[in-house]
This record gives structure tokens, sequence and C-alpha cells, in this order.
């Protein structure tokens, strides 16, 4: 009788140490899967802040574009203007040079 007691005791204990260790297991599991979740979560987030700051990026490069062709055509009738007035400073010279000479 003492022996089924024992045995009893024995089956009963590795019983609740197996109902721990799946409790442990199953508690492991559920954490590793969160875990893999919010690391997929962290690096589809990063993955978008990447995309979103790639476009800022760019959006920033086509506005220094557009501003540099701007100032461009800004030097360009600049220079264009300064010409014209040249042109016409040397045109009244010679103007008046030919009415002293005559």
């Amino acid at each position: 009788m003492r022996k089924i007691i024992i045995a009893a005791v024995a089956t009963l204990g590795a019983v609740s140490l197996a109902a721990c260790s799946q409790e442990t297991q199953d508690s492991a599991e559920a954490l590793a899967t969160s875990v893999a979740s919010d690391a997929g979560d962290i690096a589809d987030d990063a993955g978008a802040a990447m995309n979103e700051a790639a476009g800022d990026a760019s959006a920033a490069a086509d506005d220094a574009g557009d501003a540099a062709k701007e100032a461009g055509a800004d030097v360009a009738k600049t220079v264009e203007d300064t010409a014209a007035d040249a042109q016409k400073a040397a045109e009244d010279a010679q103007r008046e040079l030919d009415a002293e000479t005559n």
C-alpha cells in the first residue's frame, strides 16, 4: 500500500510539473509571438518613416532645383537689361561725339 501511495504522489507531482511546464511553454510562446509582432510593427514604422523622409528629401531637391532655375532666369534677365542699358549708353555717347564733331 505504501508503494501505491508513493507512486500516486510521484505521479501527481509529475503531472503537476508537466502542467506547470506546459503553462510556462504557453507563456513563453505567447511572449515570443508578441515580441515578434512588436518587432514587425517597429520595422514597418521605420520603413514608413524612411519612405516619408525620402519623399521629403525629394520634394526639397525639387524645390531647390526650381529655385535655381528661377534664380538663373533672374540673372539672365538682369544681364540682358544691363547689356541693353550699356548698348543705349554707348549709342548716346556716340551721338554726342558725332554732334560735337559736326
